[in-house]
């Protein structure tokens, strides 16, 4: 018995250095807008003298009244639980809807700062046309100098990401797009992505967004479709 309890002892103080020297991964979440819209601009890419507006503001429920920022929020929440629980380090770049939101370039830094492994936007779409409705993920496209660092990564971050977030949320598939135009892309040095969960102007999809059981639906998706990405467990997701 005394050499049984020595050898496992021993077993345990091996193994200690190996889980300790495992690389946890950062994953920053990013709730899009905020309280109130940023009309200031900034440029839209490095040394770029093209500008933008910092933030339009976002879309609000059709139906529900419910502001993009709260429900990006609440999504962008219970996802942060989730990583957390699969043994993932996750950054928010805000964990309140209470201010004049900070822009894309400050989003976009404080994932490179993080060296995230995703940078990971979390949106709901808006449109003139009520009818439009479904799920979509949005990637950078290709631009030397700006996202040719993070095109291929962050392409393969979308197509997985979506996969799981339509399947979780059961909207049709808009599938993925490309975008030259988004400052917070053109200033990530690290892979990322914007998903746009669903429209808010579509009575269907803004009634469902608005329920908590969605919103978990949302987080559970974009959870297993982040895992996937970093080539983890998605039913560590729960």
């Amino acid at each position: 018995m005394a050499r049984l309890a020595v050898a496992l002892f021993v077993a345990t103080l091996l193994a200690v250095p190996a889980a300790a020297g495992q690389k946890r991964l950062v994953v920053v979440v990013d709730p899009g807008h905020d309280l109130r819209a940023n009309t200031q601009t900034e440029p839209i890419g490095p040394g770029s003298s093209t500008r933008k507006i910092k933030d339009g503001g976002g879309t609000h429920g059709v139906v529900s009244g419910v502001r993009e920022a709260d429900l990006n929020l609440k999504v962008g929440l219970r996802l942060r639980a989730l990583l957390q629980g699969a043994g993932v380090k996750v950054v928010m770049t805000r964990t309140r809807t209470a201010g004049t939101s900070m822009g894309n370039i400050a989003r976009a830094r404080i994932a490179n700062r993080a060296r995230a492994a995703l940078f990971l936007r979390i949106h709901a779409d808006g449109a003139t046309d009520p009818a439009a409705r479904g799920t979509h993920t949005l990637y950078p496209a290709l631009r030397g100098g700006w996202t040719d660092d993070v095109y291929a990564e962050s392409r393969r971050a979308a197509r997985i990401v979506q996969a799981d977030l339509r399947s979780a949320l059961g909207f049709p598939d808009r599938g993925l797009q490309e975008r030259a135009d988004f400052t917070g892309f053109n200033w990530a040095d690290v892979p990322v992505i914007l998903v746009e969960m669903g429209f808010m102007t579509n009575p269907t999809e803004d009634r469902l967004l608005a329920t908590a059981a969605y919103q978990r639906r949302a987080a559970l998706g974009l959870c297993r479709g982040t895992l996937r990405y970093l080539d983890r467990a998605p039913a560590l997701c729960g």
